[in-house]
């Protein structure tokens, strides 16, 4: 007689055993039904039952279908809606917020999605008057979104975009928080962004273009703008790099713009393309990041002062520019108006008055993107309500009805199809059109941008009429330093290696690449160039390695195709080069020292040049670049971004030089290196080499490790190399190699204690120049008798001294030192005992791999 009272008690009074289960949530259920009203007693057992739900719902979806029935059935969304519009709503907001997006987070169940998007609730709370002030629900909100947008597809779109009312809460919502305070909120509105144009629905593509694109392009450059601005700002104010974690952050935020930006226009959404393209080139790039380009120009006379930021933070922004973004249409137009270009696009034609408007200019939107997505949506409830009133009086407000259709229909509607005519017109491989307002004849055009002609005769090339480029002509001129210089240089060679920009357009001012099928180049900025170098390598220059680097790479572009096996440089060029590599050789002569260090400092400067080679879109990713040139090491810029300080940098320098020098000339001339490395490794034993011991000196020793190991080798000495063998098991008088090291790296010290035992460290080479070098070895070696240790001691000591006389020795060959100076420095070896060598295996071993038979010295000491 108890059984229905247990039942239902079960499902509605007493709280179940079981945490995980559909009575569980019928319990909590019956939890929300009394208390339906938020209240400073009932609040904290509401966040607990809603926390609870979404365990159980979680649970549900994986193993008992019947919880989202239950949930479905009793519509508990309601009861989250009824909670959030209450006047203590907000008190449980946060935890509202947070069951919510962990329950889409965690449900895989696609028709639990279906049902749980169902019944609009879902854009009500979207659309919530939510406290935004409150960080805790501002986060858990934009999550929630981001959340949301990860699950749209082509069947999920249409729970959030309604096309009989033209409304899109999710994406309208969500941009509205574009220009947040928080970098974290910025950061998932660009990713709900991304999310909503990457679903494949043509009639929510159409309504975000004729709708929202207009307004959200134009208010996002104009946050884009503003962030530059306050970037120019930071670098003005900033003397004594105080200020270089903030300009990171910046310089990082200006980053994520372009890489959003970047990731919009190759989803190739054509008329979205074009009108982002429009707004970029004539509401940003041009009157902000080009117009600054010509600051410091005497020809401009302008009659009001427009934004601007200093011309070196201008080619570095541009620089970014080029190395991110490859649209066709955007980068084209834009190095269109860089390379041939003047400030008469800023200028209405007189022809054309009513052409002002169109004009680049960088201005802040007629009103706040939110006001305008609001008054939209305000338009939007206007016309249904009159739609419904003319269904109960069809022959009135009809004329309303239509007016207010067209009122919502802006002609920002029109517009972007406009824009994607003409910008998406330009493709990679098309031939670029003539800028507007452009008035030379193609004659004249032909002439201005020819340095070479057919026949091969040298003309003058003329920056007339070309102050974008003749700004960047400018800044390349190294008179105090090269701040700016180094700002060209990377915007040289975006342009010369964006794969978006057309060959053609390049072609204009003869600036080749790999793509160009003609065989000359700019003459003038050649010798740019050729002036860069040469300044960087006399004493004292102000020219830092980075700069010296990436204008060998950019010279190499213009006159050498590596493809083709082609260089078509210029004797007198050339020579000037042959010219400045001379001059840096002399420089390093004078740190030619025979102290250890500048044998060390050599091999680890070469190391670091092949490991680490320029790279333009990290250097550009580098905040440091844009504070003055500093000389101290206390600020902790790269070395190759700052001047040396102290001797041992300038040495350093010096030697960075030769090498960059050296590879240059060697590139032109079409030559390979043969001399470095000082160390090949064609020319040293190898772990794991099988070796022929007969009638080689070889001094038995126990190697006793830090970790108490013990290993009985046998102890071998090379021209370069100290090497431990073991007995070859399986052939008399081979040993296998255990262990190399290189002799020039060897630190000996004996044993006080003991006369038989020496302690042995072999270095390892320093992965960088700062950094300690690690020791390869460091064991104690024990020897059979006194004797024997003494004479290991005095072949180590001897073979590292005669490893490193010998590199120095070809170190002054590489510097064309007279010889009477190699040889009063260096004792010449007295003696070689070629008896005892040692002859590598010529067939092929079960212990190890043979190899050929060469010359070897292990008594070369």
């Amino acid at each position: 007689m108890f059984s229905k009272p247990k039942s239902w008690i079960s499902g509605g009074l007493w709280k179940p055993k079981n945490p995980h289960s559909l009575e569980h949530l019928k319990y909590l259920y019956n939890v929300l039904c009394k208390n339906q009203t938020v209240t400073e007693q009932n609040r904290s057992l509401l966040v607990e039952t809603l926390r609870t739900i979404s365990e159980i719902l979680i649970w549900g979806d994986q193993n008992d279908s019947s919880v989202f029935d239950f949930f479905l059935e009793k519509n508990m969304l309601a009861f989250f809606l009824r909670f959030m519009r209450q006047k203590l709503g907000r008190y449980i907001c946060v935890q509202l917020l947070q069951l919510l997006n962990i329950l889409f987070e965690n449900i895989r169940n696609e028709t639990s999605v279906y049902y749980l998007l169902s019944n609009n609730y879902i854009n009500s709370i979207i659309v919530h008057k939510f406290d935004f002030s409150d960080e805790e629900v501002m986060a858990y909100y934009i999550s929630f979104l981001k959340t949301l947008s990860l699950k749209l597809n082509k069947h999920t779109i249409h729970f959030f975009y309604n096309e009989h009312t033209n409304d899109f809460a999710l994406y309208t919502e969500a941009i509205k928080f574009f220009n947040h305070p928080e970098s974290m909120v910025r950061i998932a509105v660009r990713t709900i962004t991304l999310n909503v144009y990457r679903v494949d629905d043509r009639s929510m593509l159409r309504y975000i273009r004729d709708k929202t694109a207009a307004p959200y392009f134009s208010n996002l450059v104009w946050f884009i703008g503003n962030h530059v601005l306050e970037l120019d700002a930071c670098i003005r104010h900033d003397i004594d790099h105080n200020s270089r974690d903030r300009l990171a952050d910046l310089v990082a935020e200006h980053l994520d713009h372009l890489h959003y930006l970047n990731d919009i226009l190759c989803l190739n959404i054509h008329a979205l393309n074009g009108v982002l393209t429009d707004h970029l080139l004539n509401r940003l790039l041009i009157p902000l990041y080009v117009y600054s380009l010509t600051q410091k120009q005497a020809y401009e006379q302008r009659t009001e002062e427009r934004p601007h930021v200093s011309p070196a933070v201008s080619l570095f922004l541009l620089s970014q520019v080029f190395l991110i973004m490859h649209h066709g249409p955007l980068v084209n137009q834009l190095a269109e108006i860089i390379l041939n270009g003047d400030h008469t696009v800023f200028e209405c034609s007189p022809s054309s008055p009513d052409t002002a408007s169109k004009l680049p200019g960088f201005s802040k939107p007629e009103e706040p993107l939110a006001q305008t997505l609001d008054s939209y949506r305000g338009s939007l409830k206007r016309r249904r309500k009159k739609k419904r009133q003319s269904y109960e009086n069809p022959e009135s407000d009809i004329k309303e009805v239509e007016d207010d259709e067209k009122s919502v229909q802006t002609d920002e509607g029109s517009t972007p199809l406009e824009l994607n005519e003409s910008a998406d017109s330009v493709t990679p491989g098309a031939d670029v059109p003539p800028r507007p307002h452009q008035n030379s004849t193609d004659e004249e055009k032909l002439l201005k941008s020819s340095s070479i002609s057919s026949g091969g005769d040298v003309v003058a090339f003329s920056l007339d009429e070309r102050p974008y480029l003749r700004a960047m002509f400018l800044a390349l001129e190294c008179t105090e330093n090269d701040y700016e210089a180094l700002f060209a240089l990377c915007l040289l060679y975006a342009l010369g290696h964006n794969e978006g920009i057309n060959q053609n357009l390049l072609d204009t001012v003869m600036f080749p690449t790999e793509k160009s099928a003609v065989n000359n180049y700019n003459v003038s900025l050649v010798e740019k160039l050729i002036s860069i170098i040469t300044q960087s390598c006399q004493d004292g220059s102000k020219v830092r390695l980075a700069t010296l680097e990436l204008t060998s790479m950019l010279l190499r572009t213009l006159v050498h195709q590596p493809s083709k096996g082609h260089c078509w440089l210029q004797d007198g060029h050339l020579a000037a080069i042959e010219g400045g590599r001379e001059e840096g050789t002399l420089q390093l002569r004078s740190f030619y020292k025979s102290e250890e260090i500048f044998l060390d400092m050599f091999e680890d400067e070469h190391r670091e040049l092949l490991k680490r080679p320029l790279n333009v879109e990290y250097l550009t990713m580098d905040a440091s670049i844009l504070l003055p040139p500093t000389g101290t090491p206390l600020t902790g810029i790269e070395f190759c971004k700052r001047l040396p300080c102290g001797e041992v940098e300038r040495a350093r320098k010096a030697i960075r030089v030769f090498f960059l020098m050296r590879d240059l000339s060697l590139s032109l001339r079409q030559e390979e290196e043969t001399s470095l490395p000082l160390t090949k490794d064609g020319e040293c034993i190898r772990l794991g080499d099988v070796l022929d011991l007969n009638n080689s000196d070889l001094i038995a020793c126990t190697v006793l490790y830090k970790d108490n190991r013990r290993e009985r080798r046998f102890l071998v000495i090379d021209v370069l190399q100290l090497i431990l063998v073991e007995p070859d098991s399986r052939r008399l008088g081979w040993g296998v190699v255990k262990f190399v090291g290189l002799l020039q790296d060897v630190e000996v010290t004996g044993d006080k204690e003991d006369s038989r035992s020496l302690h042995v460290t072999i270095h390892k080479p320093a992965s960088t120049v700062h950094s300690r070098p690690l020791p390869l070895l460091a064991a104690k070696f024990l020897f059979d008798d006194h004797i024997r240790c003494m004479a290991a001691k005095q072949r180590l000591t001897k073979g590292r001294l005669k490893a490193r006389q010998r590199k120095m020795q070809m170190i002054a060959r590489l510097l064309e030192l007279p010889g009477h100076i190699v040889d009063s420095m260096y004792q010449p070896a007295q003696f070689r005992q070629s008896s005892s060598s040692v002859v590598r295996a010529n067939t092929s071993t079960p212990v190890g791999r043979a190899r050929p038979a060469g010359g070897f010295f292990p008594g070369e000491c």
